[in-house]
Protein backbone atom coordinates (compact mmCIF):
# COMPACT_ATOMS: atom_id res chain seq x y z
CA UNK A 1 0.00 0.00 0.00
CA UNK A 2 1.39 3.43 -1.27
CA UNK A 3 0.96 6.53 0.60
CA UNK A 4 -1.57 9.57 -0.69
CA UNK A 5 0.37 11.54 -3.80
CA UNK A 6 1.23 14.91 -2.71
CA UNK A 7 0.82 17.60 -5.55
CA UNK A 8 3.67 19.74 -5.99
CA UNK A 9 2.16 22.75 -7.81
CA UNK A 10 0.62 25.09 -5.28
CA UNK A 11 3.52 24.76 -3.52
CA UNK A 12 5.73 27.92 -4.10
CA UNK A 13 9.54 27.98 -2.73
CA UNK A 14 8.73 30.98 -0.50
CA UNK A 15 6.54 28.76 1.40
CA UNK A 16 9.65 26.72 1.95
CA UNK A 17 12.19 29.33 3.57
CA UNK A 18 11.57 28.84 7.15
CA UNK A 19 10.51 25.17 7.15
CA UNK A 20 13.61 24.00 4.88
CA UNK A 21 15.92 26.56 3.59
CA UNK A 22 16.30 28.75 7.22
CA UNK A 23 17.40 25.33 8.94
CA UNK A 24 19.40 24.22 6.09
CA UNK A 25 21.34 27.78 6.59
CA UNK A 26 21.11 27.11 10.55
CA UNK A 27 23.07 23.68 9.88
CA UNK A 28 25.02 25.14 8.06
CA UNK A 29 26.69 27.30 10.58
CA UNK A 30 27.08 24.86 12.90
CA UNK A 31 29.07 22.38 10.48
CA UNK A 32 30.88 25.82 9.31
CA UNK A 33 32.30 26.75 12.85
CA UNK A 34 33.19 23.15 13.83
CA UNK A 35 34.78 22.05 10.47
CA UNK A 36 38.02 23.76 11.01
CA UNK A 37 38.45 22.40 14.68
CA UNK A 38 37.87 18.64 14.32
CA UNK A 39 41.24 18.78 14.04
CA UNK A 40 42.52 20.83 16.47
CA UNK A 41 40.26 18.64 18.70
CA UNK A 42 42.28 15.69 17.62
CA UNK A 43 45.69 17.55 18.10
CA UNK A 44 44.53 18.34 21.94
CA UNK A 45 43.82 14.24 22.36
CA UNK A 46 47.51 13.84 21.30
CA UNK A 47 47.25 12.92 17.90
CA UNK A 48 49.56 13.65 15.18
CA UNK A 49 49.03 16.04 12.17
CA UNK A 50 49.00 12.70 9.74
CA UNK A 51 46.32 11.20 11.82
CA UNK A 52 44.79 14.35 12.47
CA UNK A 53 43.91 14.39 9.27
CA UNK A 54 42.79 10.91 9.30
CA UNK A 55 40.39 10.88 11.57
CA UNK A 56 38.82 14.52 10.23
CA UNK A 57 38.51 12.27 6.61
CA UNK A 58 36.20 10.04 8.78
CA UNK A 59 33.09 12.19 8.57
CA UNK A 60 33.27 11.60 4.86
CA UNK A 61 33.92 8.07 5.14
CA UNK A 62 30.82 8.45 7.19
CA UNK A 63 28.65 9.53 4.41
CA UNK A 64 29.97 7.02 1.99
CA UNK A 65 28.64 4.46 3.95
CA UNK A 66 25.45 5.73 5.28
CA UNK A 67 24.18 7.24 1.61
CA UNK A 68 22.08 3.73 0.72
CA UNK A 69 21.28 2.48 4.00
CA UNK A 70 19.96 6.61 4.14
CA UNK A 71 17.66 5.41 1.43
CA UNK A 72 16.16 2.59 2.91
CA UNK A 73 15.47 4.76 5.88
CA UNK A 74 13.66 7.45 3.73
CA UNK A 75 11.65 5.28 1.93
CA UNK A 76 10.70 3.32 5.09
CA UNK A 77 9.59 6.00 7.58
CA UNK A 78 9.53 9.27 5.56
CA UNK A 79 11.16 12.46 5.29
CA UNK A 80 10.18 13.80 8.74
CA UNK A 81 10.69 10.79 10.63
CA UNK A 82 14.20 10.68 8.58
CA UNK A 83 15.21 14.10 10.15
CA UNK A 84 14.49 12.74 13.53
CA UNK A 85 16.91 9.75 13.03
CA UNK A 86 19.57 12.37 11.45
CA UNK A 87 18.91 14.74 14.13
CA UNK A 88 19.74 11.71 16.91
CA UNK A 89 22.77 10.68 15.11
CA UNK A 90 24.27 14.12 14.66
CA UNK A 91 23.29 15.13 18.18
CA UNK A 92 25.50 12.10 20.02
CA UNK A 93 28.14 12.64 17.25
CA UNK A 94 28.68 15.86 18.31
CA UNK A 95 28.52 14.67 22.16
CA UNK A 96 31.33 12.22 21.51
CA UNK A 97 33.81 14.68 19.64
CA UNK A 98 32.89 16.92 22.71
CA UNK A 99 33.55 15.01 25.24
CA UNK A 100 36.13 12.32 24.06
CA UNK A 101 38.65 10.96 26.09
CA UNK A 102 40.42 9.68 23.26
CA UNK A 103 40.98 9.51 19.28
CA UNK A 104 38.85 6.62 19.37
CA UNK A 105 35.95 8.37 20.80
CA UNK A 106 36.50 10.90 18.39
CA UNK A 107 36.49 9.10 15.39
CA UNK A 108 33.12 7.32 16.39
CA UNK A 109 31.54 10.79 16.86
CA UNK A 110 32.58 12.10 13.46
CA UNK A 111 31.64 8.69 11.67
CA UNK A 112 28.23 9.32 13.29
CA UNK A 113 28.11 13.27 12.20
CA UNK A 114 28.76 12.04 8.68
CA UNK A 115 25.84 9.85 8.72
CA UNK A 116 23.63 12.57 9.98
CA UNK A 117 24.44 14.47 6.88
CA UNK A 118 23.58 11.43 4.56
CA UNK A 119 20.31 10.79 6.30
CA UNK A 120 19.65 14.56 6.69
CA UNK A 121 20.78 15.78 2.96
CA UNK A 122 18.78 12.50 1.36
CA UNK A 123 15.33 13.26 3.66
CA UNK A 124 15.79 17.22 2.37
CA UNK A 125 16.20 16.52 -1.15
CA UNK A 126 13.39 13.31 -1.74
CA UNK A 127 11.18 15.84 0.28
CA UNK A 128 11.39 18.74 -2.19
CA UNK A 129 11.58 16.63 -5.29
CA UNK A 130 7.81 16.05 -3.53
CA UNK A 131 6.74 19.28 -3.15
CA UNK A 132 8.20 21.22 -5.97
CA UNK A 133 6.85 21.42 -8.86
CA UNK A 134 9.57 20.05 -11.83
CA UNK A 135 9.87 23.40 -13.61
CA UNK A 136 11.13 25.17 -10.24
CA UNK A 137 13.64 21.99 -8.94
CA UNK A 138 16.57 23.74 -10.07
CA UNK A 139 15.92 26.69 -8.15
CA UNK A 140 14.81 24.63 -5.46
CA UNK A 141 17.56 22.34 -5.28
CA UNK A 142 20.54 25.50 -5.45
CA UNK A 143 18.71 27.29 -3.36
CA UNK A 144 18.43 24.68 -0.78
CA UNK A 145 22.95 23.86 -1.41
CA UNK A 146 22.97 27.73 -1.11
CA UNK A 147 21.78 28.05 2.35
CA UNK A 148 23.70 25.73 3.10
CA UNK A 149 26.85 27.43 2.24
CA UNK A 150 26.14 30.62 3.58
CA UNK A 151 25.62 28.77 6.80
CA UNK A 152 28.72 27.61 6.35
CA UNK A 153 30.61 30.74 5.10
CA UNK A 154 29.33 32.20 8.40
CA UNK A 155 29.87 29.89 10.59
CA UNK A 156 33.29 30.66 11.54
CA UNK A 157 33.19 33.72 12.35
CA UNK A 158 29.81 33.21 14.67
CA UNK A 159 31.94 30.65 15.86
CA UNK A 160 35.11 32.93 16.63
CA UNK A 161 33.76 33.92 19.65
CA UNK A 162 33.29 30.64 21.63
CA UNK A 163 36.65 29.48 19.90
CA UNK A 164 38.35 32.30 21.96
CA UNK A 165 36.71 31.39 24.77
CA UNK A 166 36.51 27.72 25.31
CA UNK A 167 39.07 26.27 22.78
CA UNK A 168 37.60 23.97 19.87
CA UNK A 169 34.78 22.63 22.05
CA UNK A 170 33.08 25.93 22.06
CA UNK A 171 32.34 25.61 17.96
CA UNK A 172 31.39 22.11 18.50
CA UNK A 173 28.86 23.62 21.24
CA UNK A 174 27.44 25.49 18.57
CA UNK A 175 27.15 23.25 15.98
CA UNK A 176 25.08 20.99 18.40
CA UNK A 177 22.68 23.63 19.34
CA UNK A 178 22.54 25.13 15.47
CA UNK A 179 21.87 20.85 14.77
CA UNK A 180 18.55 20.99 17.28
CA UNK A 181 17.35 24.20 16.22
CA UNK A 182 17.30 23.43 12.69
CA UNK A 183 16.09 19.43 13.35
CA UNK A 184 12.99 21.34 15.53
CA UNK A 185 12.34 22.93 12.31
CA UNK A 186 12.62 20.86 10.20
CA UNK A 187 10.41 18.13 11.64
CA UNK A 188 7.15 20.49 11.06
CA UNK A 189 7.40 19.53 7.42
CA UNK A 190 4.35 17.07 5.94
CA UNK A 191 6.29 13.79 4.83
CA UNK A 192 6.29 13.75 0.87
CA UNK A 193 5.26 10.86 -1.23
CA UNK A 194 7.72 7.65 0.11
CA UNK A 195 5.73 5.62 -3.18
CA UNK A 196 6.97 2.08 -2.02
CA UNK A 197 4.81 -0.81 -1.06
CA UNK A 198 8.11 -3.29 -0.57
CA UNK A 199 12.13 -2.23 -0.07
CA UNK A 200 14.11 -4.34 -2.34
CA UNK A 201 17.79 -5.35 -1.39
CA UNK A 202 20.50 -2.75 -1.95
CA UNK A 203 22.33 -4.81 -4.43
CA UNK A 204 18.85 -4.56 -6.45
CA UNK A 205 18.64 -1.14 -6.19
CA UNK A 206 22.67 -0.78 -7.16
CA UNK A 207 21.43 -3.09 -10.50
CA UNK A 208 18.13 -1.86 -11.33
CA UNK A 209 19.67 1.51 -11.93
CA UNK A 210 23.40 0.76 -13.13
CA UNK A 211 23.05 2.69 -16.29
CA UNK A 212 21.89 5.97 -15.10
CA UNK A 213 24.83 5.69 -12.14
CA UNK A 214 27.37 3.89 -14.52
CA UNK A 215 26.84 7.21 -16.74
CA UNK A 216 25.28 10.27 -14.99
CA UNK A 217 26.78 9.02 -12.28
CA UNK A 218 30.43 9.43 -13.91
CA UNK A 219 29.91 13.34 -13.89
CA UNK A 220 28.31 13.23 -10.41
CA UNK A 221 31.95 11.76 -9.10
CA UNK A 222 33.66 14.05 -10.81
CA UNK A 223 32.05 17.00 -9.46
CA UNK A 224 32.29 15.69 -5.91
CA UNK A 225 35.96 15.29 -6.63
CA UNK A 226 36.20 19.02 -7.62
CA UNK A 227 34.06 20.39 -5.18
CA UNK A 228 35.66 18.83 -1.91
CA UNK A 229 39.70 19.14 -3.62
CA UNK A 230 39.77 22.55 -3.39
CA UNK A 231 39.68 22.30 0.85
CA UNK A 232 42.66 20.01 0.10
CA UNK A 233 44.76 21.50 -2.85
CA UNK A 234 44.57 25.06 -2.45
CA UNK A 235 45.73 25.85 1.41
CA UNK A 236 49.00 23.50 0.51
CA UNK A 237 49.69 25.38 -3.11
CA UNK A 238 49.16 28.93 -0.93
CA UNK A 239 51.69 26.77 1.37
CA UNK A 240 53.55 25.91 -1.57
CA UNK A 241 54.00 30.00 -2.99
CA UNK A 242 55.17 31.46 0.96
CA UNK A 243 51.70 32.94 1.30
CA UNK A 244 50.43 33.34 4.33
CA UNK A 245 47.34 32.11 6.63
CA UNK A 246 46.21 35.11 6.42
CA UNK A 247 45.96 35.68 3.39
CA UNK A 248 45.13 32.27 2.28
CA UNK A 249 42.05 32.88 4.62
CA UNK A 250 41.17 35.84 2.47
CA UNK A 251 41.26 34.07 -0.75
CA UNK A 252 39.21 31.64 1.06
CA UNK A 253 36.57 34.13 2.04
CA UNK A 254 36.28 36.07 -1.06
CA UNK A 255 35.72 32.59 -3.13
CA UNK A 256 33.02 31.50 -0.84
CA UNK A 257 31.63 35.05 -1.32
CA UNK A 258 31.35 34.41 -4.89
CA UNK A 259 30.09 31.02 -4.46
CA UNK A 260 27.35 31.75 -2.51
CA UNK A 261 26.35 34.81 -4.57
CA UNK A 262 25.99 32.33 -7.28
CA UNK A 263 23.26 30.04 -5.94
CA UNK A 264 20.08 31.52 -7.05
CA UNK A 265 21.19 32.59 -10.36
CA UNK A 266 22.59 29.23 -10.69
CA UNK A 267 18.94 27.70 -10.30
CA UNK A 268 17.49 30.01 -12.74
CA UNK A 269 19.91 29.08 -15.38
CA UNK A 270 19.66 25.65 -14.31
CA UNK A 271 15.75 25.42 -14.78
CA UNK A 272 16.11 28.13 -17.85
CA UNK A 273 19.04 26.17 -19.56
CA UNK A 274 19.33 22.46 -18.36
CA UNK A 275 21.19 20.96 -16.54
CA UNK A 276 23.54 19.89 -19.45
CA UNK A 277 24.76 23.29 -20.36
CA UNK A 278 25.05 24.44 -16.37
CA UNK A 279 26.91 21.36 -16.06
CA UNK A 280 29.40 21.85 -19.02
CA UNK A 281 29.80 25.67 -17.97
CA UNK A 282 30.67 25.07 -14.39
CA UNK A 283 33.04 21.58 -15.69
CA UNK A 284 34.93 24.03 -17.80
CA UNK A 285 35.56 26.61 -14.64
CA UNK A 286 36.72 23.18 -12.31
CA UNK A 287 38.91 22.20 -15.19
CA UNK A 288 40.39 25.59 -15.78
CA UNK A 289 40.78 26.43 -12.32
CA UNK A 290 42.65 23.84 -11.83
CA UNK A 291 45.05 23.84 -14.92
CA UNK A 292 45.87 26.98 -13.96
CA UNK A 293 46.74 26.61 -10.87
CA UNK A 294 50.44 24.89 -11.30
CA UNK A 295 51.48 28.28 -13.24
CA UNK A 296 50.18 30.39 -10.82
CA UNK A 297 52.94 32.67 -8.46
CA UNK A 298 51.43 35.46 -6.63
CA UNK A 299 48.96 35.77 -4.27
CA UNK A 300 47.16 37.71 -6.85
CA UNK A 301 47.43 35.22 -9.64
CA UNK A 302 46.13 32.22 -7.01
CA UNK A 303 43.43 34.87 -5.85
CA UNK A 304 42.77 34.81 -10.05
CA UNK A 305 42.73 30.41 -9.98
CA UNK A 306 40.59 30.27 -6.58
CA UNK A 307 37.73 32.44 -7.86
CA UNK A 308 37.34 30.71 -10.96
CA UNK A 309 36.92 27.66 -8.72
CA UNK A 310 34.35 29.89 -6.61
CA UNK A 311 32.71 30.68 -9.32
CA UNK A 312 32.77 26.96 -10.93
CA UNK A 313 31.43 25.46 -7.04
CA UNK A 314 28.72 28.41 -7.13
CA UNK A 315 27.45 27.05 -10.54
CA UNK A 316 27.39 23.74 -9.68
CA UNK A 317 25.04 24.91 -6.67
CA UNK A 318 21.96 21.82 -7.12
CA UNK A 319 22.93 20.65 -10.13
CA UNK A 320 23.52 17.13 -9.10
CA UNK A 321 20.34 16.83 -6.69
CA UNK A 322 18.56 18.14 -9.71
CA UNK A 323 19.64 16.03 -12.03
CA UNK A 324 18.91 12.93 -9.30
CA UNK A 325 15.66 14.32 -8.72
CA UNK A 326 14.62 14.06 -12.75
CA UNK A 327 16.47 10.62 -13.05
CA UNK A 328 14.96 9.42 -9.80
CA UNK A 329 12.14 6.54 -10.56
CA UNK A 330 8.75 7.81 -8.85
CA UNK A 331 8.65 4.37 -7.41
CA UNK A 332 11.68 3.93 -6.19
CA UNK A 333 12.67 7.70 -5.52
CA UNK A 334 14.48 7.54 -1.70
CA UNK A 335 16.34 4.26 -2.72
CA UNK A 336 17.32 6.02 -6.03
CA UNK A 337 18.65 8.86 -4.44
CA UNK A 338 20.28 7.09 -1.83
CA UNK A 339 22.76 5.47 -4.69
CA UNK A 340 22.94 8.92 -6.35
CA UNK A 341 24.25 10.74 -3.50
CA UNK A 342 26.38 8.11 -3.10
CA UNK A 343 28.27 8.46 -6.53
CA UNK A 344 28.82 12.27 -5.34
CA UNK A 345 29.80 11.14 -1.98
CA UNK A 346 32.29 9.31 -3.41
CA UNK A 347 34.11 11.77 -5.27
CA UNK A 348 33.78 13.82 -2.28
CA UNK A 349 35.67 11.36 -0.47
CA UNK A 350 37.83 10.27 -3.24
CA UNK A 351 38.74 13.54 -4.21
CA UNK A 352 41.00 15.26 -1.19
CA UNK A 353 42.80 11.87 -0.66
CA UNK A 354 44.25 11.40 -4.76
CA UNK A 355 45.48 14.91 -4.05
CA UNK A 356 47.82 13.79 -1.19
CA UNK A 357 48.88 10.64 -2.42
CA UNK A 358 49.35 12.31 -5.84
CA UNK A 359 51.14 15.61 -4.28
CA UNK A 360 53.13 13.31 -1.65
CA UNK A 361 54.46 11.23 -5.10
CA UNK A 362 54.53 13.81 -7.78
CA UNK A 363 53.99 16.76 -6.33
CA UNK A 364 50.94 19.62 -6.30
CA UNK A 365 51.73 20.38 -9.80
CA UNK A 366 50.46 17.25 -10.66
CA UNK A 367 47.63 16.74 -8.55
CA UNK A 368 46.28 19.71 -10.13
CA UNK A 369 46.71 18.72 -13.39
CA UNK A 370 44.84 15.36 -12.30
CA UNK A 371 42.13 17.21 -10.98
CA UNK A 372 41.84 19.45 -14.16
CA UNK A 373 41.73 15.61 -16.35
CA UNK A 374 39.50 14.12 -14.41
CA UNK A 375 36.88 17.03 -14.14
CA UNK A 376 37.52 17.03 -17.92
CA UNK A 377 36.22 13.75 -18.44
CA UNK A 378 33.55 14.84 -16.06
CA UNK A 379 32.19 17.37 -18.54
CA UNK A 380 32.15 15.12 -21.49
CA UNK A 381 30.05 12.76 -19.80
CA UNK A 382 27.73 15.81 -18.75
CA UNK A 383 27.63 17.05 -22.43
CA UNK A 384 26.84 13.53 -23.22
CA UNK A 385 24.17 12.11 -20.60
CA UNK A 386 23.18 15.72 -18.86
CA UNK A 387 19.31 16.46 -20.26
CA UNK A 388 18.45 19.60 -21.35
CA UNK A 389 15.74 22.25 -19.96
CA UNK A 390 12.69 20.73 -18.41
CA UNK A 391 10.13 21.65 -20.92
CA UNK A 392 11.94 19.95 -23.28
CA UNK A 393 12.42 16.67 -22.01
CA UNK A 394 10.77 13.70 -22.91
CA UNK A 395 7.87 12.82 -19.85
CA UNK A 396 10.24 9.23 -19.11
CA UNK A 397 12.15 8.92 -16.19
CA UNK A 398 16.23 9.20 -17.10
CA UNK A 399 16.59 5.69 -14.93
CA UNK A 400 14.54 3.94 -18.56
CA UNK A 401 17.29 5.44 -20.75
CA UNK A 402 19.58 8.51 -20.20
CA UNK A 403 19.00 11.49 -21.87
CA UNK A 404 20.64 12.16 -25.52
CA UNK A 405 21.40 15.34 -27.71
Amino acid sequence: MTAEVVDPGPVLLRSLVWPVFAPMALYGIGVGAAAPMYALRALDLDASAGAAGLIVALGGLGMVLTDLPAGRIVARIGERAAVGVGSVLGTVGVLAAIFAPNLGVLAVGLLLNGAAGAVWGLARQTYLVSVVAPEQRGRAMSTLAGAHRLGFFCGPFLGAALVHGFGPVGALWLQLVTTLLASAAMVTIRSGEIGQATLRPLHTVLSENRRALGTLGLAAVAVGAARASRSALLPLWAAHLGIDAATTSLLFGLAGAVDVLMSYPAGVWLDRAGSRVTGIACGICFAAGYAVLPFTYSALTMGAATMLLGLANGLSNGLIMTVGAFAAPEDRRAEFLGAWRLTHDVGMFAGPVAVGLVGAFAGLAAAGALLACGVGLGTIAMYRWFPGPVHRRKSRSLCGEPPTR
